[in-house]
């Protein structure tokens, strides 16, 4: 038997004014998703559990199967094992984003402009926090590069009694409220205003302006955790796992869970990433695994960014690219298959950022077909079917028998 996931990070949505008052899935033309859909079992799941931040971190891990109340720590741990950083017990991680702020003079009048700085490139943000490192590491403090906007700050010794702020909730509003706030929060602020004077006239930052791009201008601490410690997923499941994402945090969670990680070239994490890729290194894997997670940010980030027909034509990419070369793969095979497809959270367009609702969701086994029917894969069908996981991680129980 083999199990493939299919999770496009915040497919999920409300109605869209701009779409004629339905979702990015409603209007998106996904036919290999909706044969699934029509052919499997649809329902509803909640990955955040409540009380909880309505995270990535958080919601993959549900959906991977991890119960989030017991195995979550902190985003930034899972990132920091990404990237190959050792980290001790006594370690305290943070994300560090590149942000572009707006020219105030003074920090706290400054407005969230881009959490994302443009979609720096991951060689461009190396010489920039490589810089960083070198004016404001000591033997406590050590930033680390990462992948595109998205860096780790590991503090020896810290702690987590902070109140931080993900920069991707705020964007367009001023950054005064949303400083770090909690015990020693001054270090931290400390970093982030000192990282403004050394961006401010960067070499890197200069060139990216004269290609009409947004400057890295600072540094946005956040995301804070302690070391993670997974089960292997391998003993826990009984089947062997891999993962393909562009994305730190999912790659962390794969690794830390001693799953196998594909390296695609080209995957980015936006609209722009490489979905061949993705699929051909699924395909690949599926010859010697058992189990594929395949994390597709895309319409998480057109979410992030507001970006109506992108989401719509991310989720149609995905459908296209990924779904439907990895479902001929497993069509091809003389065994069994189950496909799952969901979103790990919504993201919103109006809201442009996170909310922690319960997700629709596919179960498809190429063995047990339903009646063929009309349903598609829609927020309003899942819901209609009744079907309906409070606890989020036990669909991954269902899912592997």
């Amino acid at each position: 038997m083999k199990y493939v996931v299919f999770l496009g990070d915040g497919m999920a949505d409300f109605a869209v004014k701009e779409l004629g008052n339905k979702t990015p899935l409603e209007v998106a033309k996904k036919p290999n998703i909706d044969f699934l859909a029509s052919k499997g079992t649809m329902g509803m799941i909640k990955t955040v559990p409540d009380g909880m931040k309505p995270g990535s971190d958080v919601a993959n891990l549900g959906a991977m199967g991890f119960d989030p109340q017991e195995y979550y720590t902190g985003r930034s741990p899972l990132e920091a094992v990404s990237v190959g950083i050792d980290l001790d017990d006594s370690d305290i991680t943070f994300r560090v984003n590149l942000v572009t702020l707006s020219d105030d003079e003074n920090y706290e009048d400054k407005t969230m402009i881009d959490y994302s700085s443009d979609e720096i490139t991951t060689e461009e943000a190396a010489e920039l926090i490589n810089d960083i490192a070198k004016q404001l590491d000591t033997d406590i403090y050590k930033f680390y590069p990462g992948f595109s906007y998205r860096h780790v700050l590991v503090w020896n010794g810290g702690h987590t009694d902070f109140q931080l702020t993900p920069p991707h909730d705020i964007t367009g509003k001023k950054v005064a409220e949303y400083l770090p706030k909690g015990k020693d929060s001054h270090v931290l602020l400390d970093f982030m205003k000192k990282s403004c004077e050394i961006l401010k006239d960067h070499p890197v930052n200069k060139k990216r302006i004269e290609r009409g791009l947004r400057p890295a201008s600072s540094i946005w601490v956040w995301g804070e955790g302690k070391k993670a410690v997974l089960p292997e997923f391998e003993k826990m499941r009984g089947v062997k796992g891999a993962v393909v994402s562009a994305v730190d945090l999912i790659k962390g969670i794969g690794i830390s869970a001693k799953m196998t990680c594909a390296e695609v070239e080209g995957a980015t994490g936006n609209i722009h990433t490489n979905f061949e890729g993705k699929a051909e290194a699924a395909i690949n894997l599926l010859k010697d695994h058992d189990f594929v997670y395949i994390h597709v940010e895309a319409p998480d980030e057109c979410g992030h960014r507001g970006e109506v027909e992108n989401k719509v034509k991310s989720i149609e990419i995905i459908d296209q690219k990924i779904v439907g070369p990895v479902l001929n793969y497993l069509n091809s095979l003389n065994e069994d298959y189950k496909a799952l497809v969901m979103p790990d959270h919504p993201t919103p367009l109006e809201l442009m950022t996170h909310v922690a609702d319960p997700v629709p969701f596919i179960v498809f086994q190429k063995s047990k077909q339903m009646d063929e029917n009309t349903k598609v894969y829609t927020e309003e069908n899942c819901k209609k079917s009744g079907i309906y996981y409070e606890n989020g991680y036990k669909l991954m129980d269902d899912f592997i028998d």
